[in-house]
């Protein structure tokens, strides 16, 4: 069985998933990508329950991936913005539309993304920083900078925790 939050593992991936791994909340920073800031147009986008939305974007606000801002007094109205670190997330969410435009959508890909420079398309890839070689899944090895070692049982936490501020 799988424990509640990954907060025994010294692993990137899980520490990412603890904070994104839930549907909504990818969906919410690929929105906020594409321009998305006022909750009831997330509402509307999405779908997804409002306890739900007002959740996963205070999540976000308390890790640092998207910031409130006002935009109405009269009422008090805010709206919700990536941050720089928030920002960051595009390549993620780039691959994984890039994956699921290749292998999981029947009728092919249902946009297109392109460079507003010279109308090529964007695609992801993976590069050596030193060389700048193009990087296939086989010609990457994996060197531990600490041993790895076997995490502590320890019972799961309270649900509904406040996410750890990521460091951006």
């Amino acid at each position: 069985m799988l424990p509640a939050n990954y907060d025994t593992q010294d692993c990137s991936v899980a520490r990412a998933l603890e904070l994104l791994g839930e549907r909504w909340t990818l969906l919410i920073v690929r929105d906020a990508l594409h321009g998305i800031t006022r909750y009831d147009d997330f509402l509307a986008r999405l779908g997804a329950p409002t306890s739900t939305l007002a959740r996963r974007l205070g999540r976000l606000v308390d890790a640092g991936i998207l910031t409130r801002h006002a935009y109405e007094t009269r009422p008090p109205r805010e709206e919700y913005r990536l941050t720089a670190c928030g920002r960051e997330l595009a390549v993620v969410i780039a691959a994984l539309r890039e994956w699921g435009d290749r292998h999981v959508s029947a009728a092919g890909p249902p946009a297109d993304y392109t460079h507003r420079g010279c109308g090529g398309t964007a695609i992801t890839e993976m590069t050596c920083d030193t060389c700048g070689e193009h990087l296939r899944a086989e010609d990457i090895q994996r060197t531990e900078r600490r041993p790895l070692r076997r995490p502590p049982r320890r019972p799961a936490p309270e649900p509904g925790g406040r996410p750890r501020r990521i460091n951006c």
